[in-house]
């Protein structure tokens, strides 16, 4: 499932979309203190208000927005786990009553009940329906319209939603021309910001895949691999921080610990070409054979495949891993490479990480900037300084 496929799904979910149909919501209130259900309500989604409708539109849509391997992670599901929630989930999406529909989600939500403590009240809210997906690369000049060229797409979309504490706060009456203090008891469910989710099935190539379930989390880079694991039972995933981190220690155990910021520069350049001479929607990805390419052509000195080879056995004892080229390199038109020292923090494009040098001047460790243009600090144009010796205002060194 690529970021197209999301991004396709995610903006149908508005008021009054003929191609989006939810046929039944089902919402379920658990308890912090005893981790148990304190309630459930199943109804058909027609039946809410419009105003309602649009808070869990809305929440769908953001438990269906952020970056892949980020916030959201396509998982494949782990066949050989016991009592498998592909199944539950398969099963719930062919239900032909709500009584059913339900059953299969509360086996779900008793999934996540099972040796588990939560923090905090939470709602998961579940929702079926179907939505019509426009096809991609469709001729400008057919006589075929959008509505005339979709594919239909059945899913479950879950959303874990935590609680808050409603607000205190002071009244007003106009009637009775006093202050009044606001008293409310209800706890708020919090829609805006979900804690997770999932759809199921994922999507690929234009077809609903039910091998797979796009999970999403409320932080980036932050999973819970307890929802993952025991209650959708899939298999175990890496971020794409994860990702990079491998990457770099990779790197390091051919490289050795210390690398020059230009052979760096010239290892993020490479694979950013990688990524723009992919004709394929997905991502590509890198082996050791092309980690070894990569290092080669960046002018990384006394690189073989054996020792590529070596260095991903140790590191990640998967000689045959491949690495997802976006989630390696920085986001290269951004400055997204962050140099933090003692005295300031500099933020650079890997583009131009090649114009930072550590260098060392009269036996201090210094960082240098390569700039084209004189620097303006405050609006004062600094003084440019030769060989580390201040100059006049004749452009002579000092003595």
């Amino acid at each position: 499932m690529n970021k197209k496929d999301i991004a396709n799904i995610r903006k149908q979910f508005k008021l009054d979309n003929d191609l989006l149909n939810i046929s039944e919501i089902f919402n379920v209130y658990i308890m912090k203190e005893s981790s148990e259900i304190y309630h459930a309500q199943s109804l058909p989604f027609e039946m809410l208000e419009d105003e309602q409708k649009e808070l869990f539109l809305n929440n769908f849509k953001k438990v269906l927005t952020g970056q892949l391997d980020e916030k959201l992670f396509e998982l494949k599901f782990n066949r050989e786990s016991e009592h498998n929630s592909q199944m539950i989930l398969h099963q719930g999406l062919l239900s032909q009553n709500t009584d059913e529909w339900t059953n299969h989600m509360m086996q779900l939500v008793e999934k996540m009940l099972k040796d588990k403590q939560y923090e905090m009240d939470l709602v998961l809210t579940f929702v079926r329906g179907d939505v019509r997906i426009p096809m991609k690369n469709q001729s400008d000049e057919g006589d075929e319209s959008d509505r005339d060229t979709v594919y239909s797409h059945p899913f479950i979309l879950c959303s874990i939603n935590k609680t808050q504490d409603p607000k205190k706060e002071l009244l007003f009456d106009y009637i009775e021309k006093e202050f009044k203090y606001n008293i409310v008891v209800d706890p708020i469910i919090n829609l805006k910001k979900p804690v997770s989710g999932f759809m199921f099935p994922s999507v690929t190539d234009q077809a609903s895949d039910v091998n797979h379930v796009l999970y999403s989390t409320g932080k980036a880079n932050e999973l819970d691999y307890h929802f993952i694991e025991e209650v959708l039972n899939a298999e175990e995933i890496m971020t794409a921080q994860e990702d990079k981190v491998v990457f770099e220690e990779v790197v390091k155990k051919v490289t050795g610990d210390q690398i020059n910021t230009s052979t760096l520069s010239n290892v993020y350049e490479e694979i950013h070409h990688v990524m723009e001479n992919h004709e394929e929607e997905e991502p590509p990805k890198l082996d050791y054979k092309d980690v070894e390419h990569v290092l080669k052509r960046s002018g990384v000195k006394d690189v073989d495949q054996e020792k590529v080879q070596t260095a991903f056995k140790t590191v990640i004892d998967d000689e045959q891993y491949e690495f997802k080229a976006s989630s390696i390199v920085p986001k290269y038109n951004k400055k997204s490479i962050k140099i933090k020292t003692k005295i300031a923090d500099i933020s650079v494009g890997p583009q131009d990480l090649k114009y930072v040098r550590q260098v060392q001047v009269n036996g201090k460790v210094c960082l240098m900037l390569e700039v084209e243009e004189n620097t303006v600090i405050e609006g004062f144009e600094m003084i440019p300084e030769v060989l580390f010796q201040k100059v006049d205002d004749e452009g002579e060194p000092n003595e």
